[in-house]
């Protein structure tokens, strides 16, 4: 089993600016005078949609004999469509999923190399100098690279501070360092029509494990797989106080969260006095300024670092993803000439997406710019950044993703004990790994 832990570093983000891929649109030699028509699939965002068709049509207006169709769907259908797409054999030339979810596509050889000069790098070397270290590393195989990230996320923390206010705790000075801060701050903030809760004070980002949940363990000495990849959910003390946790923080303990209510995410901009907290990347900010302008200008939220525990052996913030833009295989060379080239020039507005959409791609230009260095709370997500790694990945890590959704939902809303959950997802992971 192939498996790259990248961790990021704080030097990075005083690297020298580099120059962006592509400068503007421009024609593509290879493409004058020819037709072609690609396509492209990835996850609807109502602010990233109308910024890549801005950039589609200006390609377009410079490659007159080329014809883009882009198409979204939703972020949680998103991976079953190209699967059944792909296996089909009428994948999309263009797509986009997290890192941990395009891997298989990758392993399974229906990947393209990128076409450097279509993107305007001279060569792997030379593309990975574009981006901070190790960004372009989980996607080469063989020495070429077969993908280029659209966006780099890692998740901090929203606090809407009315909320705190209303409890009577002082958000600048009662926010939650810790996970024992998190449950205790919860229960205060709590209010509950009966049985059923109206606020919640935090709740997770159900069911992306992987991403938030596997850090909780790290923090504790645990890991999902070992080092040398072949042993499975390893200390388990780490794995049962995690595990407990969700188990009391669920339906079946206090119900202060579960993964059966509103996603936190999507009630937080609504300053409806439903949530105070929410875990989401910078990504958030355009989307709040979008849903609620008058609570984005407003100064009652703010972002606070990933909670570590009381006897943490390390650090370890939330784990970073990221999107990265792929092209299919099976693609005619001309389609993936073009579809590279497309590529190319959206991935050069990097300030665009950061301006227009809060997300963050991994180059050393953007993250030395002023733009991102200006973003509200840009400070707290490059800090958690800096000492975070990359979620894992791996032929099998959407399977390993479901086992850890068997198991934590089996503590939190069945009152399955943690020990039998422990049991089975070691079993269920480590059958995982022997296959692969």
């Amino acid at each position: 089993m192939k498996r790259i832990a990248i961790l990021a570093s704080i030097a990075a983000l005083a690297l020298a600016i580099a120059a962006p891929i592509v400068a503007q649109a421009k024609a593509i030699p290879e493409l004058k005078g020819k037709t072609v028509e690609i396509t492209i699939w990835t996850h609807e965002d109502a602010n990233r949609t109308p910024l890549e068709k801005g950039f589609i049509a200006e390609f377009m207006a410079a490659n007159p004999g080329v014809k883009v169709n882009y198409v979204t769907y939703p972020s949680g259908k998103i991976r079953e469509i190209l699967t059944t797409g792909f296996a089909a054999n009428q994948g999309p030339d263009i797509f986009n999923m997290e890192l941990q979810d395009e891997y298989p596509f990758m392993a399974n050889g229906r990947v393209a190399p990128v076409d450097y000069k279509m993107v305007g790098a001279k060569s792997a070397k030379d593309l990975e100098a574009k981006y901070l270290p190790g960004m372009i590393a989980p996607v080469m195989e063989g020495g070429k690279a077969y993908g280029m990230p659209l966006e780099l996320t890692n998740w901090c923390i929203y606090l809407n501070k009315k909320i705190f206010r209303d409890a009577g705790l002082d958000p600048d000075k009662d926010y939650p360092k810790t996970w024992e801060d998190v449950m205790a701050v919860s229960e205060k903030i709590a209010q509950r029509n009966g049985q059923i809760i109206t606020r919640r004070g935090f709740d997770f980002r159900y069911p992306y494990y992987l991403t938030s949940v596997i850090p909780m363990v790290e923090q504790l000495g645990g890991q999902l797989v070992s080092k040398d990849g072949k042993t499975a959910i390893t200390n388990d003390a780490a794995w049962l106080k995690v595990l407990s946790y969700f188990r009391d923080f669920g339906p079946a303990g206090k119900n202060l969260g579960s993964p059966t209510y509103t996603d936190a995410r999507k009630l937080f901009d609504n300053d409806k006095n439903e949530i105070a907290m929410s875990l989401s990347g910078l990504y958030q900010e355009q989307r709040m300024n979008k849903a609620n302008p008058a609570f984005y200008n407003s100064k009652d939220w703010m972002v606070i670092p990933f909670p570590q525990w009381k006897d943490a052996k390390a650090k370890v913030p939330n784990n970073y993803y990221g999107h990265y833009y792929m092209v299919n295989a099976q693609s005619t060379k001309l389609e993936q000439q073009a579809s590279w080239a497309l590529v190319g020039y959206m991935l050069s507005h990097g300030e665009d997406y950061l301006n227009k959409v809060a997300i963050v791609q991994p180059t050393k230009a953007l993250m030395e710019s002023k733009a991102f260095k200006d973003s509200p709370y840009s400070d707290v997500f490059a800090k958690d950044l800096a000492a975070a790694h990359m979620v894992y990945f791996g032929a099998s890590s959407s399977k390993i993703e479901a086992c850890l959704k068997t198991a934590f939902e089996s503590v939190m809303l069945a009152g399955v004990e943690p020990a039998k959950a422990l049991d089975k997802l070691r079993s269920d992971v480590n059958a995982i790994l022997a296959e692969e």
